[in-house]
């Protein structure tokens, strides 16, 4: 029974993590590694064509239909003449586009590139590498008609840097009368935010009453974002939230197959492109009725899988001769910082996804947080949490120690009845009960305490992976990035050190085959580590050295001295 005790728990460790890497595969767009379904055939842009863009009008949004609500996309060239110029604050640097007055490239002032660390990152784009970008228009309501939209060309007006002392920069976009609507477009940019306001006003310049919906959308290709890992893998696509059914992701595959799951109408929430770390995200004022789709384009543009769109329209209500309309809406695109994404609009901070175990991740941050308030180092937070996350489970760790001493002090009582009564494996297992109730131990009482503790740790991994605040954070010495590999591979070696002196504590099983999996395992799961970034890796580190001592600790106390059993190959 010691020897199934330990299989037990390498399968549940081993089925724990292959669950785990086919889910985020499946997650992010791939196919499952471990459990692959049917493959599906990427049409690229060329075989689709490149159709010209148009102005063409939409369906109404009382429709409810799941295709494109707004006019097609623009490429990064087009030929009605417009100009591009940038607006800079202390934290975001964009680039806005005359044509529709599109947001077309947003880079952070504060995040450098994961890659280059002498450049910013960037999020927005719209280049021969990346399409990325926030548009917005009118489209035509029940009268019908053409009105301005992201392809119209307008007016620009304001100042294009936040000066010294100023707390607020503001952009303005003035379309031509088009159909007998005229748009501004207001952008207004503060000091220190991610979060931009977008007014919206319709004027009515027609001598008639005019019927107009307001539609947002967010563009991008579903390629996945440089820079990423082939060891582990983070959602990247859109998100729908509303306050009906919360957070929903939809992904880039079942937008291509017209499969995609989501509510489509609602009168608060949010359309969201997510990826590690970095999200962007339309937001309308609540109580306002809106249609919510997601497509897949082609624009012509010379990219691998282009492009999807998550869009919202807004019905507005009728606009008599010379009245006009404006409507408040927030673009957000900046990092996924808990605290930040809390205050701006409920469910916003559901962009840092945390998976299944939200319930568990949120609190671990919380704490996490507050230790680095205290601590301002985030290395040293994570051991800390780590050590609390030990404290407050020593007393399940210690039933699991001390039943772990327990079996390996009767173990060689059971090697040798093993070896007597091998022909005999009914005699052989009612001996082996018996000796377990002779000596007061249960075979499965260090599996219980164990099992138990998996989701709180996988929950914090969880945290430690999506939390932006890791990305660049030093810890002490070479460890400049939390969030990178450790450059010298020191981590990992020493992780992988604790890992296997940890598996050495345990009694050798008597079977050579598990005897041979008890270090497999180990050493393959700790390779992956040599990939993974700095944080998750001190986080696993601390949690070994802290489970060896107190294994050594509940071991010298049960009169059971620690042992180093080395592998036999």
């Amino acid at each position: 029974m010691n020897d199934i005790r330990r299989t037990i728990l390498w399968v549940i460790f081993g089925f724990a993590m292959v669950m785990l890497w086919d889910q985020w595969q499946v997650a992010n767009g791939k196919k499952a590694t471990f459990f692959p379904g049917p493959a599906t055939q990427i049409v690229a842009p060329s075989a689709l064509g490149k159709p010209p863009v148009s102005d063409a009008s939409v369906p109404s949004a009382a429709s409810n239909q799941t295709a494109a609500l707004a006019p097609p996309v623009a490429s990064a060239v087009a030929a009605a003449a417009h100009e591009r110029f940038d607006v800079s604050t202390d934290v975001l640097k964009l680039t806005l586009d005359t044509e529709g007055g599109s947001l077309v490239r947003a880079e952070f002032l504060k995040y450098p590139d994961a890659e280059n660390k002498s450049k910013n990152f960037v999020l927005l784009d719209d280049s021969k590498d990346r399409i990325y970008m926030a548009q917005s228009g009118v489209v035509a309501g029940s009268t019908g008609g053409a009105f301005p939209t992201h392809k119209t060309v307008m007016v620009a007006s304001g100042a294009h840097s936040l000066a010294d002392g100023q707390n607020e920069l503001v952009i303005s976009f003035s379309s031509p009368d088009v159909g007998g609507i005229k748009l501004v477009k207001t952008y207004t940019l503060r000091r220190g935010a991610y979060d931009i306001g977008v007014k919206h006003e319709l004027i009515n310049t027609s001598a008639t009453a005019q019927s107009a919906q307001l539609y947002l959308q967010l563009v991008r290709d579903g390629n996945k974002p440089a820079g990423g890992s082939s060891f582990y893998s983070t959602y990247t696509g859109p998100a729908v939230y509303t306050e009906a059914k919360k957070f929903q992701k939809v992904d880039f595959s079942d937008i291509k197959k017209h499969k995609a799951d989501f509510e489509n109408s609602s009168t608060n929430g949010y359309v969201a492109m997510v990826q590690h770390y970095f999200a962007s995200a339309w937001i309308l004022p609540d109580g306002m009725q809106r249609t919510i789709s997601m497509d897949a384009v082609d624009i012509g543009a010379p990219l691998a899988d282009c492009c999807y769109r998550a869009t919202m329209v807004a019905p507005l209500e009728t606009l008599a001769p010379g009245a006009s309309k404006a409507v408040e809406a927030k673009l957000f695109i900046g990092p996924q910082e808990e605290k930040m994404l809390e205050a701006l609009t409920p469910g916003l901070e559901l962009l840092k996804d945390y998976g299944r175990l939200t319930i568990l991740a949120k609190p671990l941050y919380w704490l996490l947080d507050k230790l680095h308030g205290f601590i301002q180092n985030w290395g040293w937070s994570i051991v800390a949490l780590v050590l609390l996350l030990k404290i407050a489970f020593y007393w399940l760790n210690a039933k699991a120690y001390s039943s772990m001493a327990k079996m390996k002090a009767i173990n060689p009582k059971i090697m040798e009845m093993r070896e007597r009564l091998k022909d005999k494996p009914q005699q052989m297992q009612q001996e082996m009960m018996r000796i377990y109730r002779e000596e007061k131990v249960n075979p499965m009482g260090g599996c219980f305490p164990i099992v138990i503790q998996i989701p709180v740790f996988i929950a914090l991994y969880s945290v430690l992976l999506s939390t932006v605040e890791m990305r660049g954070a030093p810890w002490a010495l070479w460890i400049h990035d939390l969030s990178a590999p450790d450059p010298y591979y020191l981590l990992p070696l020493f992780m992988t050190m604790t890992t296997l002196l940890q598996t050495s504590l345990n009694p050798a099983p008597p079977d050579p085959m598990q005897a041979k999996m008890m270090w497999i395992m180990p050493l393959a799961f700790s390779v992956m580590f040599f990939f993974f970034p700095s944080g998750l890796v001190m986080y696993w580190i601390t949690n070994n050295v802290l489970s060896i001592a107190q294994q050594w600790i509940i071991n010298t106390r049960m009169g059971v001295p620690p042992k180093f059993n080395l592998p036999k190959f």
